[in-house]
Protein backbone atom coordinates (compact mmCIF):
# COMPACT_ATOMS: atom_id res chain seq x y z
CA UNK A 1 0.00 0.00 0.00
CA UNK A 2 2.92 2.67 0.68
CA UNK A 3 4.71 1.78 -1.94
CA UNK A 4 1.19 2.39 -4.26
CA UNK A 5 0.44 5.60 -2.77
CA UNK A 6 4.05 6.66 -3.04
CA UNK A 7 3.75 6.19 -6.67
CA UNK A 8 0.52 7.97 -7.09
CA UNK A 9 2.30 10.58 -5.08
CA UNK A 10 5.08 10.79 -7.55
CA UNK A 11 2.87 10.63 -10.92
CA UNK A 12 0.94 13.74 -9.19
CA UNK A 13 3.82 16.44 -8.40
CA UNK A 14 4.98 15.04 -11.91
CA UNK A 15 1.98 15.90 -13.76
CA UNK A 16 1.44 18.95 -11.41
CA UNK A 17 4.49 20.70 -13.74
CA UNK A 18 3.60 20.94 -17.44
CA UNK A 19 5.83 21.38 -20.14
CA UNK A 20 6.19 24.69 -19.75
CA UNK A 21 7.22 24.58 -16.19
CA UNK A 22 9.81 22.21 -16.83
CA UNK A 23 10.78 24.16 -19.73
CA UNK A 24 10.96 27.11 -17.65
CA UNK A 25 12.80 25.09 -14.69
CA UNK A 26 15.16 23.79 -17.03
CA UNK A 27 16.50 27.59 -18.67
CA UNK A 28 16.36 29.00 -14.82
CA UNK A 29 17.69 26.55 -13.11
CA UNK A 30 19.22 23.39 -15.45
CA UNK A 31 21.26 25.58 -17.64
CA UNK A 32 22.78 28.35 -14.58
CA UNK A 33 23.51 24.84 -12.92
CA UNK A 34 25.15 23.32 -15.56
CA UNK A 35 27.26 26.58 -16.48
CA UNK A 36 28.20 26.85 -12.64
CA UNK A 37 29.84 23.26 -12.50
CA UNK A 38 31.51 24.08 -16.30
CA UNK A 39 32.97 27.13 -15.46
CA UNK A 40 33.42 27.59 -11.56
CA UNK A 41 33.81 23.85 -9.45
CA UNK A 42 35.54 22.18 -12.75
CA UNK A 43 38.00 24.65 -13.04
CA UNK A 44 38.61 24.48 -9.55
CA UNK A 45 39.13 20.63 -9.25
CA UNK A 46 41.93 20.95 -12.02
CA UNK A 47 43.93 23.99 -10.59
CA UNK A 48 43.64 21.47 -7.23
CA UNK A 49 45.25 18.35 -9.37
CA UNK A 50 47.87 20.64 -11.61
CA UNK A 51 48.76 22.13 -7.95
CA UNK A 52 50.13 18.71 -7.98
CA UNK A 53 52.63 18.70 -10.82
CA UNK A 54 55.19 20.55 -12.83
CA UNK A 55 53.81 22.22 -15.74
CA UNK A 56 54.60 25.64 -18.32
CA UNK A 57 50.79 25.72 -19.32
CA UNK A 58 51.35 25.32 -22.97
CA UNK A 59 51.44 21.18 -23.67
CA UNK A 60 49.32 18.54 -22.00
CA UNK A 61 52.45 16.04 -22.86
CA UNK A 62 54.96 18.13 -20.29
CA UNK A 63 52.63 17.45 -16.97
CA UNK A 64 54.82 16.00 -14.53
CA UNK A 65 54.09 14.65 -11.10
CA UNK A 66 55.59 16.87 -8.48
CA UNK A 67 53.51 16.00 -5.41
CA UNK A 68 53.68 18.65 -2.88
CA UNK A 69 56.89 20.39 -4.59
CA UNK A 70 54.86 23.24 -5.27
CA UNK A 71 54.10 23.96 -1.64
CA UNK A 72 56.99 22.66 -0.23
CA UNK A 73 58.97 25.93 -2.06
CA UNK A 74 55.81 27.94 -1.16
CA UNK A 75 56.08 27.22 2.59
CA UNK A 76 60.13 26.83 2.97
CA UNK A 77 61.41 29.19 -0.08
CA UNK A 78 59.66 31.51 -0.68
CA UNK A 79 59.65 34.75 1.46
CA UNK A 80 57.18 36.84 -0.67
CA UNK A 81 54.54 34.34 0.24
CA UNK A 82 54.46 35.50 4.10
CA UNK A 83 54.97 38.83 3.09
CA UNK A 84 51.51 38.02 0.77
CA UNK A 85 49.75 36.53 3.91
CA UNK A 86 50.81 38.71 6.07
CA UNK A 87 49.21 41.55 3.71
CA UNK A 88 46.01 39.86 3.58
CA UNK A 89 45.41 38.98 7.49
CA UNK A 90 45.88 42.44 7.85
CA UNK A 91 43.53 43.59 5.24
CA UNK A 92 40.81 41.03 6.64
CA UNK A 93 41.37 42.83 10.50
CA UNK A 94 41.22 46.09 8.95
CA UNK A 95 38.10 45.52 7.16
CA UNK A 96 36.65 43.74 10.68
CA UNK A 97 37.82 46.21 13.36
CA UNK A 98 37.20 49.66 11.15
CA UNK A 99 35.77 49.01 7.98
CA UNK A 100 32.82 47.12 8.66
CA UNK A 101 31.88 48.70 12.22
CA UNK A 102 31.75 51.69 10.15
CA UNK A 103 29.12 50.41 7.88
CA UNK A 104 27.05 49.14 10.51
CA UNK A 105 27.28 52.74 12.23
CA UNK A 106 26.48 54.54 9.26
CA UNK A 107 23.04 52.06 8.36
CA UNK A 108 22.22 52.71 11.67
CA UNK A 109 22.76 57.04 12.06
CA UNK A 110 20.78 56.38 8.05
CA UNK A 111 18.18 54.58 9.59
CA UNK A 112 17.49 57.11 12.29
CA UNK A 113 17.06 59.81 9.22
CA UNK A 114 19.38 61.95 10.61
CA UNK A 115 19.91 65.23 9.05
CA UNK A 116 21.36 65.03 5.51
CA UNK A 117 21.02 61.26 5.97
CA UNK A 118 19.89 61.08 1.58
CA UNK A 119 23.47 62.79 1.03
CA UNK A 120 25.06 59.99 3.37
CA UNK A 121 23.49 57.45 1.38
CA UNK A 122 24.24 58.51 -1.83
CA UNK A 123 27.91 59.84 -0.83
CA UNK A 124 28.66 55.99 0.43
CA UNK A 125 26.10 54.07 -2.48
CA UNK A 126 28.56 55.73 -4.92
CA UNK A 127 31.30 53.81 -4.65
CA UNK A 128 29.19 50.51 -4.26
CA UNK A 129 28.18 50.47 -7.58
CA UNK A 130 31.88 50.26 -9.20
CA UNK A 131 34.24 47.60 -9.30
CA UNK A 132 37.37 47.92 -7.66
CA UNK A 133 39.30 48.24 -10.37
CA UNK A 134 37.46 51.59 -11.14
CA UNK A 135 38.10 52.62 -7.51
CA UNK A 136 41.74 51.55 -8.61
CA UNK A 137 42.06 53.88 -11.50
CA UNK A 138 40.00 56.88 -9.95
CA UNK A 139 42.27 56.96 -7.21
CA UNK A 140 45.68 56.30 -9.13
CA UNK A 141 44.68 59.90 -11.08
CA UNK A 142 43.96 61.30 -7.54
CA UNK A 143 47.15 60.56 -5.46
CA UNK A 144 49.38 59.17 -8.01
CA UNK A 145 52.42 61.69 -9.79
CA UNK A 146 50.65 64.36 -11.50
CA UNK A 147 47.26 63.68 -9.75
CA UNK A 148 44.67 66.12 -8.22
CA UNK A 149 46.78 66.00 -4.79
CA UNK A 150 50.11 66.18 -5.82
CA UNK A 151 48.83 69.20 -7.91
CA UNK A 152 47.27 70.52 -4.22
CA UNK A 153 50.46 69.64 -2.65
CA UNK A 154 52.41 71.31 -5.14
CA UNK A 155 54.27 68.69 -6.59
CA UNK A 156 54.89 67.33 -10.22
CA UNK A 157 55.77 64.36 -11.68
CA UNK A 158 59.66 64.63 -11.25
CA UNK A 159 59.21 65.24 -7.01
CA UNK A 160 55.68 63.91 -6.53
CA UNK A 161 55.11 62.24 -3.16
CA UNK A 162 55.75 58.56 -3.60
CA UNK A 163 51.98 57.72 -1.88
CA UNK A 164 51.94 53.94 -3.00
CA UNK A 165 55.90 53.32 -2.96
CA UNK A 166 56.60 54.34 0.35
CA UNK A 167 55.92 51.49 2.96
CA UNK A 168 55.70 54.05 5.84
CA UNK A 169 51.87 54.78 4.66
CA UNK A 170 51.02 52.53 1.39
CA UNK A 171 49.06 49.88 3.43
CA UNK A 172 46.95 52.40 5.06
CA UNK A 173 46.54 54.24 1.73
CA UNK A 174 45.74 51.22 0.00
CA UNK A 175 43.52 49.83 2.40
CA UNK A 176 41.63 53.16 3.09
CA UNK A 177 40.68 53.25 -0.29
CA UNK A 178 39.37 49.56 -0.16
CA UNK A 179 37.32 50.15 2.44
CA UNK A 180 35.34 53.09 0.40
CA UNK A 181 33.60 50.72 -0.96
CA UNK A 182 33.36 48.22 1.55
CA UNK A 183 31.86 50.77 3.82
CA UNK A 184 29.51 51.64 1.61
CA UNK A 185 28.05 48.07 0.83
CA UNK A 186 28.13 46.67 4.60
CA UNK A 187 25.71 49.76 5.16
CA UNK A 188 23.20 48.60 2.11
CA UNK A 189 22.97 45.29 3.91
CA UNK A 190 22.29 46.01 7.19
CA UNK A 191 19.96 49.22 5.96
CA UNK A 192 18.51 46.52 4.36
CA UNK A 193 17.88 44.75 7.83
CA UNK A 194 17.53 47.03 9.86
CA UNK A 195 14.04 48.05 7.89
CA UNK A 196 12.66 44.22 8.41
CA UNK A 197 13.33 44.91 12.43
CA UNK A 198 9.65 44.44 14.07
CA UNK A 199 8.68 48.06 15.30
CA UNK A 200 7.37 46.84 18.11
CA UNK A 201 11.08 45.33 19.37
CA UNK A 202 12.25 49.17 19.69
CA UNK A 203 8.99 50.09 21.57
CA UNK A 204 9.48 47.51 24.16
CA UNK A 205 13.20 48.24 25.21
CA UNK A 206 11.80 51.67 25.69
CA UNK A 207 9.57 50.90 27.56
CA UNK A 208 11.89 48.77 29.48
CA UNK A 209 14.17 51.99 30.10
CA UNK A 210 16.73 50.79 27.64
CA UNK A 211 19.18 53.10 26.52
CA UNK A 212 19.35 53.59 22.58
CA UNK A 213 22.64 51.82 22.81
CA UNK A 214 21.16 48.79 25.05
CA UNK A 215 18.79 48.32 22.75
CA UNK A 216 20.79 48.26 19.68
CA UNK A 217 23.19 46.08 21.35
CA UNK A 218 20.74 43.41 23.08
CA UNK A 219 17.77 43.92 20.79
CA UNK A 220 18.18 45.04 17.31
CA UNK A 221 21.64 43.53 16.26
CA UNK A 222 21.08 40.03 17.57
CA UNK A 223 17.94 40.53 15.42
CA UNK A 224 20.05 40.66 12.53
CA UNK A 225 21.91 37.75 12.77
CA UNK A 226 21.11 36.73 8.95
CA UNK A 227 22.73 39.85 7.73
CA UNK A 228 25.64 38.78 10.08
CA UNK A 229 26.16 35.16 8.70
CA UNK A 230 26.41 37.27 5.49
CA UNK A 231 28.64 39.94 6.31
CA UNK A 232 31.30 37.99 8.04
CA UNK A 233 31.15 35.78 4.84
CA UNK A 234 31.54 38.81 2.73
CA UNK A 235 33.97 39.91 4.81
CA UNK A 236 36.63 37.18 4.68
CA UNK A 237 36.08 36.59 1.03
CA UNK A 238 37.07 40.26 0.17
CA UNK A 239 39.58 40.33 2.00
CA UNK A 240 42.09 37.00 0.80
CA UNK A 241 40.77 37.26 -2.67
CA UNK A 242 41.63 41.15 -3.36
CA UNK A 243 43.34 41.24 -6.49
CA UNK A 244 42.04 44.40 -8.62
CA UNK A 245 42.79 47.07 -6.47
CA UNK A 246 46.56 46.22 -6.05
CA UNK A 247 46.99 45.09 -9.57
CA UNK A 248 45.68 48.30 -10.98
CA UNK A 249 48.24 50.31 -8.79
CA UNK A 250 51.26 48.12 -8.37
CA UNK A 251 50.71 46.14 -12.03
CA UNK A 252 52.64 42.75 -12.21
CA UNK A 253 55.33 43.85 -9.85
CA UNK A 254 55.52 42.85 -5.65
CA UNK A 255 55.34 46.72 -4.67
CA UNK A 256 52.60 45.43 -2.30
CA UNK A 257 52.30 41.32 -2.18
CA UNK A 258 48.91 39.99 -1.96
CA UNK A 259 48.38 36.31 -2.39
CA UNK A 260 45.75 36.97 -5.66
CA UNK A 261 49.05 38.98 -7.00
CA UNK A 262 51.05 35.96 -6.52
CA UNK A 263 48.62 33.50 -8.11
CA UNK A 264 48.34 36.00 -11.22
CA UNK A 265 52.01 36.23 -11.33
CA UNK A 266 53.05 32.44 -11.65
CA UNK A 267 50.05 31.63 -13.35
CA UNK A 268 50.06 33.95 -16.35
CA UNK A 269 52.52 34.56 -19.37
CA UNK A 270 56.07 33.41 -20.00
CA UNK A 271 56.72 32.30 -16.61
CA UNK A 272 53.92 30.27 -16.00
CA UNK A 273 53.89 27.52 -13.74
CA UNK A 274 52.10 25.28 -11.38
CA UNK A 275 53.09 27.65 -8.07
CA UNK A 276 50.36 29.51 -9.19
CA UNK A 277 47.63 26.57 -9.24
CA UNK A 278 49.47 25.91 -5.76
CA UNK A 279 48.98 29.27 -4.63
CA UNK A 280 45.48 29.48 -5.64
CA UNK A 281 44.90 26.07 -3.09
CA UNK A 282 46.02 27.96 -0.20
CA UNK A 283 43.83 31.16 -0.96
CA UNK A 284 40.92 28.66 -1.45
CA UNK A 285 41.54 27.16 2.03
CA UNK A 286 41.43 30.12 3.65
CA UNK A 287 38.92 31.73 2.34
CA UNK A 288 36.55 28.76 2.69
CA UNK A 289 37.82 27.02 6.30
CA UNK A 290 36.67 30.48 8.60
CA UNK A 291 33.56 30.55 6.61
CA UNK A 292 32.27 26.89 6.58
CA UNK A 293 33.58 27.00 10.63
CA UNK A 294 31.24 30.05 11.28
CA UNK A 295 27.97 28.77 9.07
CA UNK A 296 28.22 25.50 11.24
CA UNK A 297 28.52 27.47 14.25
CA UNK A 298 25.26 29.54 13.36
CA UNK A 299 23.28 26.21 12.08
CA UNK A 300 23.70 24.20 15.75
CA UNK A 301 22.61 27.53 17.47
CA UNK A 302 19.69 27.43 15.18
CA UNK A 303 19.07 24.10 15.37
Amino acid sequence: MTTTATGKNSRRRRAAFSRQDRATLTAFVGVPTVLHIALVWVPALMTIGLSFTYWNGVQLSNIRWAGLNNYITIFTKTDVFWDALWHNVVWLIFFTAIATPLGVLLAYQVDRQIRGHKIYESIYYLPVVLSLAVIGIIWQFMLGPGGFFQGIMGKGIENAIPIFSDDRFNTWVILGIASWRHIGYIMLLYLAGLKSVDPSLREAASIDGATEWQAFKRVIFPSLASVNTIVIVITVIDSLRAFDLVYIIYGTSTGWPILGMLVFQNIYGQSASMLGAAYAVVLLILSITPIIFYLRTVFKEDK
